[in-house]
């Protein structure tokens, strides 16, 4: 199932977690590891010629510049080199413990593209990265190299964002079901992972019957008297209450039907199905905070690139 995982570190604390977790996924499932280090080289040598007209007078002649720019060249990336060895050479240590076949990758550049590229030319299965870095800002929930990468692969991508082990934390898996073929994926990969880690997967289905209230209450505002006798408003205001709402909710647990179906057919497993109403995003929040799930499995809307 996964073959091969593709882990980004920068040596912070939710890189070190990112790679415990990748070396319990390698082991339960037989993976290869890459752990990935991005180096910016070249973006120091930019910023060195813009500080060059700063340089004392002695260093101003171009035969001497170009002579500092090549030793600045030269150590820089020397130096960034043995610190990417550094950091990989720690998840390489933790692979050879447990036999985890493992590749080191270092490729040169700015980081997200860099890793944007390497993801979607490797034939990676699964992409375990930290939620924030090295330069995580204070009361940040997602870092910007993480939030660019994720928005830009296809490949599916764990985030952690919880620095206790996988031993220590609690919950089980809760997958959002919206009826996309993403989101039955997602509920197959769930349930695969649930049965590996013994984890129990529960399924949540969210319907928002709520918005069409208040559309239908900002247009009876403007309706003029003649408008609202041709529309019948009263009329489409109880058709709604009595048909789209309960449509909408049939539909919902319709899909949570399915996906139990799929879970008994396909893999022998009763699914714990959950139906909500209201704002997706808020009712899912909620209602994770109030289980405390220990992964989330959600289908995501790429943005442009």
């Amino acid at each position: 199932m996964i073959k091969k995982i593709y882990v980004p570190v920068d040596n912070s604390d939710y890189s070190d977690a990112s790679i415990a977790l990748a070396v319990a996924f390698a082991r339960k499932f037989g993976s290869e590891l890459v752990g990935s280090h991005v180096y910016a080289a070249k973006m120091h040598d930019v910023r060195f010629k813009q500080m060059e007209y700063t340089l004392p007078e002695e260093y101003q002649d171009e035969v001497e510049l170009e002579k500092q720019r090549r030793i600045h060249d030269t150590l820089i990336t020397m130096g960034l080199q043995l610190i990417s060895d550094s950091y990989l050479e720690v998840m390489q240590q933790k692979c050879a413990e447990f036999e985890i076949p493992f590749e080191a990758r270092m490729p040169e550049g700015k980081h997200f593209i860099k890793l944007v590229e390497d993801i979607q030319e490797g034939d990676y299965d699964l992409v375990i990265m930290g939620a924030l870095g090295m330069g995580a800002v204070k009361d940040s929930l997602i870092g910007g190299v993480c939030e660019r990468v994720v928005r830009r692969i296809n490949t599916d991508t764990l985030i952690v964002r919880d620095l206790e082990s996988i031993e220590e934390r609690k919950g089980n898996i809760l997958v959002g079901i919206d009826g996309s073929p993403e989101s039955f994926s997602g509920l197959k990969t769930a349930i695969q992972l649930g049965h590996k880690l013994n984890r129990q997967v529960e399924a949540v289905g969210v319907y928002d019957p709520y918005l069409h209230y208040i559309v239908f209450n900002s247009v009876v505002n403007v309706l003029t008297e003649r408008a609202a006798r041709t529309f019948r408003f009263k009329e489409q205001e109880q058709l709604h209450e009595e048909v789209i709402d309960t449509g909408l909710a049939k539909i919902y647990q319709s899909h949570l039907e399915v996906a139990r179906s799929i879970a008994k057919e396909e893999h022998d497993y009763a699914l714990k199905i959950t139906l909500l109403d209201g704002k997706a995003y808020e009712k899912i929040l909620q209602y994770a905070r109030k289980t405390n799930p220990w992964l989330l499995v959600f289908r995501q809307n790429r943005s442009p690139q």
